[in-house]
């Protein structure tokens, strides 16, 4: 039978009761799989079972579609103003920050993230992203247009109906409230599956949303794996929307299921190789700081990351030697731990791949100018912040995203070669350009195809600003208003008002 998973936390940042509940949240309520199989969820810093939660599967799914579906035709959708679908949002935003500290807890020993880093941004921007479209919900209109004075014309913007939602395991819980809040705010109801690793958050977040007073099945999460749970999701004939956050690989198999199943609209957040150049003009110290956060952070775990750094010969010696130093700075251990600032891998499988592009790289005939190993020895999912120098475009680390802390240190002469070489890549996320030439820094980044481009600062995110990408990085944008136009259909409608046929 489902239950709660509960657990005592003693560490110099969070003394406490952790809880979430380990059902699937099906029709507003915890409920078993229909197999009653479950999953293990690991701790990524010991390996250690956690807990286990309830698998799901196909049979899931059609039993959460179904719910999603009766709520959004009698208790949500069209049949409930915007203005109190944002206050219900809005009631979930207050109580996921009383809740603040233990959401931040429970994601640091799911994800390996430190607590000080989920505590101090990423729960409170996970609010933010709740709050800001409680604000849009009743916002949502369309247009009237002219046409001439026998007619009225205008359109209705929509919801779309029941929405899928895939997330992945890096930033579960930002992941989970970027793609709740925009849907909800436009009236569909959702079907979400979170990563089977990181599930703990997001079922903690659905208690939340039964004390916010939301109508049963307007969100229901069920957690299980790609091949199954997400499978049955993408080819399901009754979800109208899937909106995919993952790799660039599973993207395709959802597009293909989406086409041939019902032809259901699409949104998709891929991967990226990102490059982040600096020129010779930079703000050093500010740059190499910028950069540090903008490959580290996370454990280098970003679909963003930036792990391509250009630098402009005339600082490229001094770059590096400072670069080096923030990298040799990295604190690494517990993400309990205060003086923590990167935590362990998620997993061992991906501290498998990522070192395994490490020795690809030394392979290749790169040089490994800092890290390249274990923290701690081979047992762990630690590793230490690498930084490889001497590489060619050719190379397996140049071309493809590692989602490590790894990075590329690349030299480059001039403006033109770097807008080539950051532009050389199938993905186009985001990229960065670092330069105290106003001029310079709008040139390089109208230039750069990516959908992001930050100025003199990299991983900055904000609710109210769109993200995503160009080419083999995605589909649609999250984020701001532009996410909302992917969670409508627009409707025009033509009323006559005198017009009359001889």
């Amino acid at each position: 039978m489902h239950s709660s998973w509960s657990y005592n936390l003693e560490t110099p940042v969070y003394v406490g009761k952790i809880t979430a509940p380990t059902g699937l949240f099906i029709n507003g309520a915890f409920v078993d799989g229909s197999n009653n199989s479950t999953i293990d969820v690991l701790n990524p810093t010991t390996g250690e079972v956690i807990t286990q939660v309830s698998e799901g599967t196909s049979k899931d799914v059609d039993i959460a579609v179904e719910a999603a579906e009766t709520a959004f035709n009698t208790a949500w959708g069209l049949k409930v103003p915007g203005s109190v679908r944002g206050k219900l949002l809005a009631k979930l935003a207050t109580l996921m920050e009383e809740s603040t500290d233990e959401l931040a807890a429970i994601e640091a020993l799911n994800s390996g993230s430190t607590y000080t880093v989920m505590r101090e941004w990423r729960v409170p921007m996970c609010i933010a992203f709740i709050r800001y479209y409680a604000g849009w919900a009743d916002k949502i209109s369309g247009q009237v247009i002219e046409t001439d004075e026998r007619k009225l014309t205008y359109t209705r913007h929509e919801p779309i109906g029941v929405v899928g939602q895939i997330i992945p395991w890096n930033s579960p819980l930002l992941m989970f409230a970027a793609k709740i809040a925009p849907a909800l705010a436009a009236g569909n109801t959702v079907v979400m599956k979170p990563s089977e690793m990181t599930p703990l958050t997001a079922l903690r977040v659905c208690t939340m949303v039964q004390e916010a007073g939301f109508p049963p099945g307007v969100l229901n999460v069920v957690v299980g794996y790609g091949n199954t749970v997400g499978a049955a999701m993408s080819s399901h004939m009754k979800i109208d929307m899937i909106s995919f956050t993952g790799s660039t690989l599973t993207g395709r198999t959802i597009m293909e299921a989406a086409a041939k199943s019902n032809l259901k609209n699409v949104t998709m957040e891929l991967g990226g190789k990102s490059p982040n150049i600096i020129f010779n003009d930079a703000d050093l110290d500010q740059a190499v700081k910028w950069s540090t956060r903008g490959i580290f952070l996370n454990q280098g775990q970003m679909c963003f990351a930036g792990s391509r750094i250009y630098v402009q010969s005339g600082i490229y010696d001094e770059f590096l030697t400072k670069f080096t130093a923030q990298a040799m700075q990295r604190r690494i251990g517990d993400p309990f731990n205060p003086d923590s600032n990167q935590g362990p891998q998620i997993s061992s499988h991906q501290t498998e791949r990522i070192m395994g592009y490490i020795k690809s790289g030394i392979e290749d005939g790169a040089t490994v100018h800092y890290g390249g190993y274990r923290h701690g020895g081979e047992g762990g999912n630690f590793i230490t912040p690498t930084i490889f120098t001497n590489t060619t475009p050719g190379m397996k680390i140049v071309r493809e995203e590692i989602f490590g802390p790894v990075s590329i240190v690349i030299k480059f002469d001039d403006q033109e070669d770097v807008i080539r070489q950051a532009n050389d890549t199938t993905y186009g996320l985001a990229a960065a350009v670092f330069t105290q030439n106003i001029s310079q820094a709008f040139e390089v980044g109208h230039a750069l195809k990516a959908g992001t481009v930050w100025v003199n600062c990299y991983t900055e995110l904000s609710p109210g600003i769109p993200f995503g990408g160009y080419k083999q990085s995605g589909i649609g944008r999250e984020y701001g208003s532009y996410a909302l136009e992917h969670y409508v259909n627009v409707k025009a409608m033509h009323v006559n008002i005198g017009h009359k046929l001889p």
